[in-house]
């Protein structure tokens, strides 16, 4: 059966009506197959996006959307409390014939959401206004949630941010050597170990009851936030498979590792890896705005910190990675993982000379909000 047919039968399954007018492949995506599949019912186009779950990397298909819909359930009902529009700002799924929220058929899993019209996404930030908008998505995202009953959600990746976890990881890999490199990147390894202390900090803040557990996002990219075509707004956060317990900080500062960095991830001169002051201060902005009241205080004490741990982390993975011999990543070519963890730790080293602007930042705009 080819892609179309297969698409129409999963579509009725899902009870979708009506004449199939057009699909197509959405690539942006780099773990799930996603298409836009249209159809006449009665007169309306309707659009639906219709995805392949990748069991692979999400092995319990029942988990995810268990997690996922009772967000997005949860999420619709503050949206109406706050008058907004809860089919445009977030995500809603649609149920099978069975009643569950994902199919098996043919031994591919998939399920299906309303596809949000006259909606964009941005993968690169061209003004620092952009950067603010996201932030004030992931902001609202976190206060919307912060009554959410954690005990529901599953961790659907285990140890997914947990960084002294990533840092044994690192340790068993320098021990094993399997493919001889550790030599070559001792100087690597001795800038993680000197910041050992480091990768403990958000646990010994949550162990001290410090910071709460949270419905985190887990994947603060830009491109996970749909833009309104009309007014150029934030409108609704995305990408909702990696929902999991954790804590408010690891969103936060995966933003700014993604979003903050004036270099691509994977540039090899390292001279253009700068931390972007105005991007930090803008996402900042546009976050505490949303969320600053439903924080506690370590919370805020520790957002500039929180940038410097995820990128230290990122950085743990892509030299854990090359030392494996680039099991996990997909890579163009045979350092590409290497070049990726010095770009991710020079930007850890820029953000420490900056830590303490970075937390004057914060101070300002959080005193400002509350």
């Amino acid at each position: 059966m080819d892609i179309k047919n297969e698409l129409i039968e999963v579509c009725r399954y899902f009870g979708i009506k009506g004449e199939p007018v057009e699909f197509e492949v959405m690539r942006d995506g780099h773990i799930n197959t996603t298409y836009v599949v249209i159809f006449n019912e009665e007169g309306k186009i309707k659009k639906y996006l219709v995805q392949g779950i990748n069991t692979h990397v999400f092995k319990n298909p029942a988990r995810l959307m268990d997690n996922i819909v009772g967000v997005t359930t949860f999420l619709r009902e503050k949206i109406k409390e706050n008058g907004g529009n809860p089919d445009r700002e977030t995500l809603s799924f649609i149920p099978a014939k069975n009643g569950k929220y994902y199919h098996y058929r043919q031994e591919k899993c998939w399920r299906i959401y309303r596809y949000i019209d006259d909606s964009y996404t941005i993968n690169i930030i061209k003004n620092p206004g952009v950067f603010e908008n996201a932030g004030r998505s992931f902001g609202l995202f976190q206060k919307n949630l912060s009554g959410y009953p954690m005990e529901s959600l599953y961790e659907i990746i285990e140890n997914f941010h947990n960084t002294p976890k990533r840092l044994e990881n690192l340790k068993n890999s320098i021990d094993a050597d399997v493919m001889g490199r550790v030599a070559e990147v001792q100087d690597e390894i001795d800038f993680v170990f000197a910041r050992l202390k480091d990768t403990k900090r958000v646990l010994r803040l949550y162990r001290d009851g410090l910071i709460p557990l949270r419905v985190t996002h887990n994947d603060t990219k830009l491109n996970n936030i749909l833009f309104d075509k009309t007014t150029n707004e934030s409108i609704c956060v995305i990408d909702l498979d990696t929902i999991m317990p954790g804590f408010s900080l690891y969103d936060f500062g995966d933003a700014i590792r993604f979003g903050a960095n004036t270099a691509a991830e994977d540039e090899r001169d390292l001279d253009k890896v700068q931390l972007s002051i105005p991007l930090f201060e803008s996402f900042t902005k546009g976050f505490l705005s949303a969320c600053a009241t439903a924080l506690t205080r370590a919370e805020v004490d520790n957002l500039a910190f929180s940038a410097k741990l995820m990128t230290l982390e990122c950085g743990i993975r892509f030299l854990t990675d090359y030392i494996d011999g680039d099991v996990y990543f997909k890579t163009a070519y045979s350092d590409h993982n290497l070049v990726r963890a010095k770009n991710q730790f020079k930007l850890v080293y820029e953000m420490e000379k900056h830590m303490d602007e970075m937390n004057a930042i914060v101070k300002k705009i959080y005193s400002e909000c509350i």
